[in-house]
């Protein structure tokens, strides 16, 4: 009996780290991506990312496992520490001392920053000096002063009045001799979403990247207006109190992460909008592409949208 007893144990024990283990390798794990732990050292760059929600089709809009990815690309470079947060950190004291803020994330109004006690706390930041970062919906801000102000602050931002965006295969053919593109080389992304035909600041606005789009995407009247015109998709930033935005449209697809170039370009970006030097032939990474396939947002239909969507199948 005594056997029969431990046989039974240590198969327990047995079939309880197996679960653990299969938890561990679910793409749908983030317990161990760590959030808003502070810098141990003040000496280290102090950059902040923000996470945005669950969004849009699996493997798009994987805003999680994105700034995972880029939480760990930028634990690599030297002097940097950065912190993520879903939406808004509970602790708002980790933004003391930041030197840039990053933000990948839905927009049309669902940025987590827009409320008014929050919306002070960035602008307190942007008018120190830090940098901002926004990618892919990111800068689409409803129009009024708070777009006027993301305007001021990053140096682009997106109204429908005359923005337009879509799905469609890019290529980046020449790319603009700045910091931030240090050692990024002309380089496609198929089937990926952007956005374009921005408001820009009057003055201090460098383009990145820019592309031909398809003329059926030009969707407002303003965008039809410029049909064969190539298109900003990038772009950098320095305003007058010395701060500094970057800005990329593209990520929308989670792939995309996978392309060298755009993993550089985004980077450098960053570091650069925290005013830290950029390597001469740009930021460099330690990544596997099995790296795309973790943290991911669970976004598997429930038992009974499944259930719902089979009945529909069998009616057609």
């Amino acid at each position: 009996m005594k056997l029969l007893s431990s046989l039974r144990a240590a198969s327990l024990v047995a079939l309880a780290a197996h679960s653990a283990h299969a938890a561990d390798a679910s793409p749908y794990n983030q317990s161990d991506v760590p959030l808003e732990m502070n810098s141990p050292d003040a000496k280290r760059t102090k950059i902040i990312i923000l996470t945005g929600g669950p969004s849009g089709k699996p493997m798009a809009h994987e805003y999680f496992a994105g700034c995972a990815l880029l939480m760990d690309w930028l634990k690599q470079q030297p002097g940097v520490w950065p912190v993520m947060a879903r939406g808004w950190p509970v602790n708002e004291q980790l933004f003391e001392g930041a030197k840039s803020i990053v933000y990948y994330g839905d927009g049309g109004g669902k940025q987590p920053f827009l409320d008014e006690k929050r919306w002070a706390t960035l602008s307190r930041l942007m008018e120190s000096g830090a940098g901002l970062v926004l990618l892919h919906q990111a800068m689409d801000i409803p129009k009024g002063a708070q777009g006027e102000k993301f305007k001021a602050w990053c140096g682009g931002v997106f109204y429908n009045d005359i923005g337009a965006r879509g799905h469609w295969d890019m290529e980046f053919k020449h790319i603009a001799a700045h910091p931030v593109t240090r050692g990024v080389k002309p380089f496609s992304a198929p089937a990926d979403g952007w956005l374009y035909n921005l408001h820009y600041a009057p003055k201090g606005v460098t383009p990145l990247l820019i592309g031909q789009v398809p003329d059926t995407s030009r969707t407002t009247t303003d965008a039809k207006r410029h049909r064969g015109r190539d298109e900003v998709i990038a772009w950098a930033y320095e305003r007058s109190n010395d701060g500094r935005g970057f800005g990329f449209t593209g990520a929308d697809l989670h792939k995309s992460w996978g392309y060298e170039s755009q993993q550089k370009l985004v980077l450098n970006g960053i570091l650069w909008s925290a005013h830290l030097p950029v390597p001469s032939d740009g930021a460099k990474i330690s990544f596997s592409p099995a790296a795309l396939a973790q943290h991911l947002d669970d976004k598997r239909p429930t038992a009974a949208a499944a259930a719902a969507a089979a009945k529909g199948a069998r009616k057609k």
